[in-house]
C-alpha cells in the first residue's frame, strides 16, 4: 500500500477496444476528464487500433497494448505477465476495467499483483454475455473493491439479481460531451420529410424489428425511416422492410462516425431496445435535439421522462410505438418542445459531472484500503 501515498494516483483503464462503442467511448472520455493534478490516467485493451485512439494520443495518454484475442490462447499468460509488470513498473494504484472481457481477464491479474484498487464495471445485462462469461464475472464480483453501474436500474439489478453487496455497486452515469453533439445544419437527404431514425448496433436485443413495424402503420404520414448501424441484423430487417411493403421509405446506412451529421437529420429518435442500460446513443440524440422515444426498460426512463421531454413504450408493443409515431408526426408543437427539454436535460450529464464522480469514486476506494490497512496494523500492534 505504499503507493496509495502518492499525491498524483495513476490509475489503469481497461477496455477491449478503442473503436466506437459505449464502453469505449466511457473509458476513453474517463481518461481525457480526470483531473491531472490527482491522477495520471493510462488506458489498456487488446486492440489499441481504433477511431478513440487519436483522442488519447492527442492528449499524451500512454496505451498499453495486450494482444490477447482469445481466452483459450497460450497468450493469457504472456498477457497476464505483461499486465503484472506494467502495474508495478507504472506504480497503479487503481485498475478499473469497463467490459465484461476485461473484468474477466484485468479483475484477477490486477488483484494477484498487488493493485490497491480494483474496480470493475457492469453496464449491460448479464444475459447478453453467454454463460461462460457470466459464470467468470460472478466470480470477479468477489474480489472487486466496487462495481460501477450506469444507472439506477442497473444498480437495482446488480443489487437484486447478481447479488452484489449494496455497498459496492457504484452509481457514474454515462456521460455525453453536449458541445460535440449539438445539432448542426446538415443537408436534407429527404427534402419535405419528417425523419424517424434510430442509430445502434444491429443486434437482436436492439428491437429494431419493432420500430420496422410501428412505421408501417404511419408510412402514410409521409415520412422517412433512417436506420444508421452495422451488424448482425442487417440483413434480416432489411428481408423484414421489404416483407412489409416500406423498403421505399426507409434508408439504411452503414456504422459511421459522423454521427453528429446523421443525428443532425433525425426528427424523432426511437430506441426499441429489448435491453438496455443507459443508452450512449440515446443520450447523443438528445443532446442534439432530436425528439425521442424509448422503451421502458432498463436506464432509458431515467433519461425519458415520459410525457415532458419523450415518451415511453412498453418493450416490443409496437402499436404504441406506432401511435406515438402518429402523434408526434402530427404534432410539431410538442415534438419541438419534447427536443428542447431533451437537450437541456443532457447538461445534467456532461463529461465533467461523470468525471467529478469518477474521481470521488476512486478515491473512495483507496480511502477504504487506507482505513483496512491501518486497522490491520493497529491490530497487530496491539
Amino acid at each position: 500500500m505504499n503507493h496509495a501515498d502518492q499525491t498524483i494516483i495513476p490509475v489503469l483503464l481497461m477496455v477491449r477496444e478503442l473503436g466506437i462503442g459505449g464502453s469505449e467511448r466511457q473509458a476513453v472520455e474517463t481518461a481525457l476528464f480526470l483531473p491531472r493534478d490527482q491522477f495520471i490516467p493510462h488506458v489498456g485493451c487488446f486492440r489499441p487500433d481504433g477511431l478513440r485512439r487519436r483522442d488519447l494520443d492527442a492528449a499524451d495518454v500512454p496505451v498499453l497494448h495486450l494482444p490477447l484475442y482469445s481466452f483459450k490462447s497460450p497468450a493469457v499468460v504472456t498477457a497476464a505477465v505483461q499486465l503484472t509488470r506494467y502495474i508495478r513498473q507504472h506504480r497503479i494504484q487503481i485498475v478499473h476495467s469497463f467490459d465484461a472481457p476485461l473484468n474477466a481477464f484485468a479483475v484477477p491479474v490486477a488483484r494477484l499483483a498487488g493493485t490497491p484498487g480494483v474496480i470493475s464495471s457492469q453496464r449491460g445485462h448479464r444475459d447478453l454475455v453467454g454463460p461462460s462469461l457470466k459464470r467468470l464475472l460472478r466470480m470477479t464480483d468477489r474480489i472487486t473493491d466496487a462495481v460501477v453501474v450506469n444507472c439506477q436500474a442497473m444498480k437495482r439489478y446488480m443489487v437484486d439479481e447478481e447479488r452484489v453487496p449494496e455497498s459496492r455497486v457504484q452509481l457514474c452515469y454515462n456521460a455525453v460531451d453536449t458541445s460535440r453533439y449539438a445539432r448542426k445544419s446538415t443537408q436534407t437527404l429527404f427534402p419535405g420529410r419528417l425523419v424517424v431514425g434510430s442509430i445502434c448496433a444491429l443486434r437482436p436485443e436492439k428491437g429494431l424489428d419493432v420500430l420496422l413495424r410501428a412505421f408501417a402503420t404511419v408510412r402514410n404520414l409521409g415520412a422517412k425511416l433512417l436506420i444508421v448501424g452495422s451488424g448482425p441484423e442487417e440483413s434480416g430487417l432489411r428481408a423484414f422492410a421489404a416483407s412489409l411493403g416500406i423498403t421505399a421509405d426507409c434508408h439504411f446506412e452503414p456504422a459511421t462516425a459522423d454521427v453528429v451529421e446523421w443525428l443532425s437529420r433525425i426528427d424523432i429518435f426511437v430506441l426499441p431496445s429489448r435491453s438496455e442500460a443507459l443508452s450512449n446513443s440515446l443520450m447523443e440524440a438528445m443532446a442534439c435535439g432530436c425528439c425521442p422515444i424509448a422503451s421502458r426498460v432498463g436506464g432509458n426512463p431515467e433519461l425519458v421522462d415520459d410525457g415532458r421531454n419523450g415518451l415511453l413504450f412498453g418493450v416490443d408493443n409496437a402499436a404504441e410505438l406506432a401511435s406515438h409515431l402518429r402523434g408526434l408526426l402530427m404534432d410539431e408543437s410538442r415534438r419541438k418542445t419534447f427536443a428542447a427539454f431533451s437537450a437541456a436535460k443532457m447538461s445534467q450529464f456532461t463529461c465533467e459531472v461523470a468525471g467529478l464522480r469518477m474521481q470521488a469514486i476512486y478515491q473512495s476506494v483507496l480511502d477504504s484500503k487506507r482505513r483496512k490497512v491501518r486497522h490491520v496494523s493497529a491490530s497487530r500492534n496491539a
